[in-house]
């Protein structure tokens, strides 16, 4: 089927290209944009209780106070705010209201507490206002994070010349700096991706045109790939996180150059052993192209499975991601043998050296090496994998969105500011609703349900409470001790603050607690769900993409189980760079999904590669030993490379700048070195060595086919 493909790509070559560019300009000039959402209730099914609560709000108290922005003021010189200062804050409150953006803010600020006095710290340094939402008003779309950029430019023209500073911090403010730290994350991600691309391609192949193909081939995919993934979103009415465009570049061109690689590696070698080029190209893709299928196939499963999440998140993400590959993978089987095709051997300008196999190379000394002493391979590369397994154990998951904003923008630093001076909590306070429909409710039992949230664990204060209109629900809020986006907070909310809240609601009702810690904790409890689920089903599918892949029963349980392995190491690798090195209470918790997606799904290409490698040696007549050696002195190279360049592309990410896509960017990183070097160029060829012929039962795909011609043997030393 492939040699087929290969036909027809280089007999009409010029159509192949052609569709491809008016594709893409089809796509790119009708796709919708691709946009995400900051909003983590949009992430979970209505059956939790975070969102029961937001739609309890939303249906009885739609006109209630939800703060959109703080205000952090201080003197310039530090010192205590007098009574001129708060006077002056007080007009300028007055001054900044009629300002705000209707559509986002109230055109209120509020400046004093229930009682009337300024919201003062106990040192007198730092005051802080509140403004809140306006009625309908998420503070999670685009005019929201513009009003809030307004709001910023206003205050320091009203500032100006006084002896205060104002900085603005909570849900919006912190949008806006995130989103802008998104876009320069994206930037330097994409540069430094594209930078390293062309590097290692220059040192690998020494070519200026085969530097530029991945760079040509992924442009025009990624317009495709993100226009339908746009549309996609749309249909679907899936939501993407801020995060997926950043991790969109680095699979597209990650993925995207391994395929090539894939394909450039058996083109050149068959070009060394003499044949002409569209010969070649056809030869390269019917060996190549069952493995990139494969591979590609068992990604794409990988991701898709994530349609059985509990969490939009990661409904919308594994999707997009799913449809990125698959567009990928079409290119890599099509376009890039039409171009090779087209190029010729001047693909390879200026180099000369791709003409000469390598007589003594690195990879022929590893591939002797596993073909000589397998058990002892096994042993070493399976024991290392093992050891850092164990510290998987330790994995403490964090729920503390504080620690992924940027460093050194102005949200930032004036919600330490704020917390240095204030309850923790006061900055977000949780609401917690009471659904009396159809009860009858006295005012003691109010009272005695707010003491009992007043004594729950983690609560500072409690406010409240405000009935609904028509008198059917009410509303408390709590002042917890703690920030509300962190761990304490969501264990805290979760745990004894919702226990006393549903112990205490009064008879015939039912109490819920919400906010961004009830939030996280409905997170957290769907993850534990989510893993119990999506890791098995994806798991199933791919053993069943090898099982078909490889004709064999046994094969396909051994190369999962060296994946799984791989997974549990890179985990623990980066739990110790992190938690125990670097001194982090955890990690955040989507990063096991993330390393699943990376290194299980793309680890697994690198096995098929080199069991397809190992396969095809074996049909020429080797013996397991033999045909281990020769797979890794040729399947090698192209994994390295392959490896090489997806860890630089992950490891790009550590620029981001914060927490969650430093340690998103080391895990993906060192877990693509761990499957590449050691799992599929040692583990896996070593393993198949010592399993001989029973690798392949009941198939056999080991042996040698009638329909195969002879090869000249080469002798492995």
């Amino acid at each position: 089927m492939f040699a087929a493909l290969g036909r027809f790509v280089t007999r009409f070559r010029w159509y192949v290209i052609g569709a491809w560019v008016l594709l893409a300009v089809i796509v790119g000039a009708a796709a919708p944009a691709l946009e995400s959402t900051q909003d983590n209730s949009e992430f979970l099914p209505d059956h939790y209780e975070s969102i029961q609560a937001l739609k309890l709000q939303e249906d009885k108290f739609s006109d209630a106070f939800s703060p959109g922005a703080i205000l952090v003021i201080e003197r310039k010189d530090g010192g205590a705010l007098t009574a001129d200062d708060q006077t002056a804050v007080a007009g300028l409150a007055q001054e900044l209201a009629p300002t705000l953006g209707k559509k986002t803010f109230q055109q209120m600020v509020i400046a004093q507490n229930e009682v009337g006095e300024p919201n003062l710290s106990e040192d007198g340094t730092v005051l802080f206002a509140v403004i809140p939402l306006a009625d309908g008003a998420t503070g999670f779309d685009p005019q929201a994070f513009d009003d809030a950029e307004k709001m910023r430019d206003e205050l320091g023209d009203l500032t100006e010349g006084t002896d205060l500073e104002v900085r603005t911090t909570g849900g919006v403010p912190q949008g806006l700096d995130s989103q802008e730290s998104s876009e320069s994350t994206l930037l330097i991600v994409g540069i430094a991706t594209v930078v390293l691309i062309v590097g290692l391609l220059a040192l690998i192949f020494r070519s200026v045109l085969i530097c530029l193909l991945p760079i040509v081939v992924v442009g025009l995919v990624s317009s495709i790939a993100t226009g339908a993934i746009a549309w996609a979103n749309d249909i679907f009415g899936l939501k993407a996180d801020a995060s997926v465009q950043q991790i969109l570049v680095v699979v597209l061109y990650g993925v995207g150059t391994d395929y090539i690689l894939f394909f450039l590696f058996r083109h050149r070698e068959r070009l060394r052993q003499g044949a002409a080029v569209k010969d070649s190209v056809v030869h390269s893709l019917d060996r190549a192209g069952e493995a990139i299928a494969s591979a590609g196939g068992a990604v794409i499963v990988a991701f898709m499975a994530l349609i059985l999440s509990s969490l939009s998140i990661f409904r919308a993400i594994g999707p997009a991601l799913a449809i990125a590959v698959f567009v990928t993978l079409l290119a890599a089987l099509t376009l890039v043998p039409a171009v090779v095709s087209l190029l010729g051997k001047a693909l390879f300008w200026p180099s000369k050296s791709w003409q000469k196999e390598p007589k003594h190379g690195t990879f022929i000394k590893l591939g002797n090496t596993v073909g000589r002493r397998p058990g002892l391979t096994a042993l070493v590369s399976g024991g290392a994998m093992t050891i850092l397994a164990i510290f998987a154990l330790s994995f403490s998951p964090s729920f503390d969105f504080n620690s992924s904003l940027p460093e050194g923008v102005e949200s930032t630093e004036a919600m330490k500011t704020f917390q240095e001076h204030f309850s923790a909590g006061a900055a977000e306070p949780v609401p917690v609703l009471v659904d009396a429909e159809g009860a009858d409710v006295t005012p003691d039992q109010l009272e005695a349900f707010k003491t009992a949230l007043g004594e729950a664990e983690g609560v500072d204060q409690v406010t409240g409470p405000v009935p609904s209109s028509d008198g059917t629900a009410y509303q408390y809020y709590l002042t917890l001790h703690d920030d509300p986006v962190s761990d304490a907070a969501q264990d805290n909310v979760g745990g004894p603050i919702r226990d006393a809240a549903h112990a205490a609601a009064p008879e015939g009702t039912e109490a819920y607690v919400g906010g961004t810690p009830g939030i996280f904790a409905d997170m957290s409890a769907a993850m534990a769900r989510d893993y119990k689920v999506v890791f098995p089903v994806a798991a199933a599918v791919i053993l069943l993409i090898l099982a078909l892949l490889l004709r064999s029963l046994v094969a396909p349980w051994f190369l999962m189980a060296a994946v799984g392995l791989g997974f549990a190491a890179t985990l623990g690798l980066t739990v110790i760079a992190f938690q125990f090195i670097g001194g982090e209470s955890g990690l955040i918790f989507m990063l096991p999904i993330y390393i699943y997606l990376f290194v299980t799904a793309l680890g697994t290409d690198y096995n098929i590669l080199m069991i397809a490698r190992l396969r095809e040696e074996a049909r020429e007549g080797r013996d397991p030993h033999g045909a281990a050696a020769q797979a890794v002195t040729h399947a090698g190279p192209t994994i390295a490379a392959a490896g090489v360049i997806l860890a630089g592309t992950f490891a790009s990410l550590m620029l981001g700048g914060n927490t969650l896509i430093v340690s998103m960017g080391f895990a993906l990183a060192v877990g693509i070195l761990i499957v590449s070097f050691v799992m599929s160029m040692f583990f896996t060829p070593a393993l198949t060595s010592l399993l001989g012929h029973a690798a392949w039962w009941p198939g056999h795909g080991d042996e040698k086919r009638d329909d195969e011609p002879e090869k000249e043997l080469t002798p492995t030393a």
